[in-house]
């Protein structure tokens, strides 16, 4: 754990070496034996909700390579997805707060859907399409209430 502490300030303190820090870092796991979130390899997702009564969860150790909603749903989070998750409805929509460097580009056909979306603003994402790139970082997002959608 010394060694994670160590290396991340000496990461920080080298704004050149920032993009070593993943594989660096994995590599001093796999020798002394650490836990990767430890040493700060993994995301932090925050999810805030509109919807009252719903406290803030915060969700630690995850890894890339997941969309939002994939996130949301492997933790019970409820967020909305009548399409399934494959960008052809805005029932995942969401409100990225902090973290957007973090997550895929938005696309044009997301945009698209978004613009149909319920009370869309100019950080409205898609859950489905907020994909986690490589790296590390903390993500706030904040679901619209869900109580909305037809059948609740």
């Amino acid at each position: 754990m010394l060694s994670c502490v160590f290396f991340d300030l000496w990461v920080q303190s080298k704004p050149l070496f920032r993009q070593t820090k993943s594989i660096f870092s994995l590599i001093s796991n796999i020798e002394v034996g650490l836990q990767p979130e430890i040493c700060g390899i993994m995301y932090s997702i925050t999810f805030k909700f509109e919807q009252k009564g719903l406290e803030p969860i915060t969700l630690t150790g995850i890894e890339p390579d997941q969309s939002i909603l994939e996130v949301a749903l492997k933790n019970d989070i409820e967020l909305h997805h009548n399409c399934g998750g494959v960008c052809a409805c805005s029932t995942c929509h969401l409100y990225v707060e902090k973290g957007e460097d973090f997550l895929e580009e938005l696309s044009d056909k997301e945009e698209d859907f978004i613009d149909r979306a319920v009370n869309p603003r100019l950080n409205s994402r898609l859950g489905c399409q907020c994909v986690l790139q490589e790296g590390d970082g903390e993500v706030f997002v904040t679901l619209p209430d869900q109580t909305q959608f037809l059948g609740e």
